[in-house]
């Protein structure tokens, strides 16, 4: 659970001194485009190398490579410190990327390997909880860090020094599924699912786009209605974050074999989109994003359920990294999904409304295909 919160403090933790940080490299040219970057680059490293993350796992094993990361991800974390050059600051964070592509592909094949059935649903939306959470206590620790000095937070990134040792004595080696030695033939072991797990990536990059799009958007929504208090932002964001957690613990209540569940989720996501969209003040706006925020933390755990339910062991590690490369790549995507479509909407309120449209359509397709395969073969949960 601590190595899951990793990639997550990489995503908020910088996002309170960014301001700081260009006044520091004004003088650099293109830093009115580098500085938000330093922010992002991360997650799209994640996203493009989190396959490879996967195939390594699989080759290497998954607990010696979580290891490594983590105390890698400490390193690179920690490197703007002592760098002076916005561009060497920039391949620090490609490399935190990288790092975070190999833990959080092995943090997630790692609970498919421990657990099984129920178990493991309640350990991958403890997983979801848990980043969820620390999202809210890394903004806070970041802006508190930030006050002093805009270097400051990147010193949080030292804790994978103190993680990585705990998981190398704490963690199991994991060990395939002993086979049946009453049957005489061994069964062949299954070709990897390509087909489906296109189907349920695609979701993903989707599901990722609506994941984030309370977090990254929720400043600018309260700055229209007029809101620009910082405290009221932080207060707004928090309750956000805490209808995440309860989504997250919402789902270890769901039935296992809930044939429409994932359209059920999509369908509750887009209608909180859609109260915020036309939201023309504070208290609706709260409860569109309060439904949509319980409705992601039940989706997020959902999807990555469905995920490895497609999988076995000697492929897993490749599953979990495609599935990782998709759910950052949606989060890369989504600030540039709502960018393009606010001018031609009219504002962003409106851009997520028609987000919130996109997703109830989405939902009603899965609907439609709850008893069949769907998006490439992949059966609805």
């Amino acid at each position: 659970m601590a190595g899951s919160c990793l990639p997550v403090l990489g995503a908020v933790l910088l996002a309170p001194v960014l301001p700081r940080m260009q006044d520091h490299f004004d003088s650099v040219p293109g830093s009115e485009a580098l500085v938000p970057v330093v922010l992002t680059v991360p997650a799209l490293a994640l996203a493009l190398l989190a396959p490879f993350a996967g195939m390594i796992v699989d080759r290497l094993g998954r607990k010696r490579l979580l290891v490594v990361a983590t105390a890698l991800y400490a390193l690179f974390g920690t490197a703007p410190l002592w760098l002076d050059s916005l561009h060497a600051i920039l391949i620090s964070r490609v490399l935190v990327g990288i790092a975070e592509a190999a833990i959080m592909t092995a943090c997630t094949t790692l609970i498919g390997d421990y657990y099984s059935g129920e178990l493991r649903d309640r350990y991958l939306a403890l997983q979801t909880m848990c980043a969820a959470a620390s999202a809210t206590v890394f903004f806070v620790l970041g802006g508190a860090l930030g006050a002093a000095d805009w270097r400051a937070p990147f010193w949080l990134y030292a804790v994978g020094l103190l993680v990585a040792p705990l998981m190398a004595r704490a963690l199991p080696a994991p060990l395939p599924p002993t086979p049946d030695r009453a049957a005489e033939v061994p069964l062949p072991r299954r070709p990897f699912p390509v087909r489906r797990m296109a189907g349920i990536c695609l979701l993903t990059v989707f599901g990722a786009v609506v994941f984030y799009t309370v977090p990254v958007e929720m400043a600018y929504l309260l700055d229209d209605l007029g809101t620009d208090s910082t405290a009221t932002i932080g207060a707004v964001t928090a309750v956000a974050s805490a209808a995440t957690v309860l989504g997250s613990v919402l789902f270890t209540r769901l039935s296992p074999d809930h044939r429409h569940r994932l359209p059920v989720l999509f369908a509750l996501c887009a209608a909180g989109f859609v109260l915020m969209g036309l939201a023309d003040g504070l208290p609706l706006l709260i409860a569109g994003a309060v439904i949509n925020c319980v409705g992601t933390g039940l989706l997020l755990p959902a999807l990555v359920t469905k995920a490895m339910s497609l999988l076995q062991f000697a492929d897993r590690g490749r599953g979990m990294g495609l599935w990782t490369a998709a759910f950052f790549l949606g989060e890369f995507l989504c600030p540039l999904i709502l960018l393009a479509a606010k001018k031609p909407a009219g504002g962003l309120a409106t851009a997520v409304a028609l987000l919130g449209a996109a997703t109830a359509l989405l939902a009603a397709a899965l609907f439609t295909t709850a008893r069949r395969p769907a998006l490439g073969g992949v059966q609805t949960d």
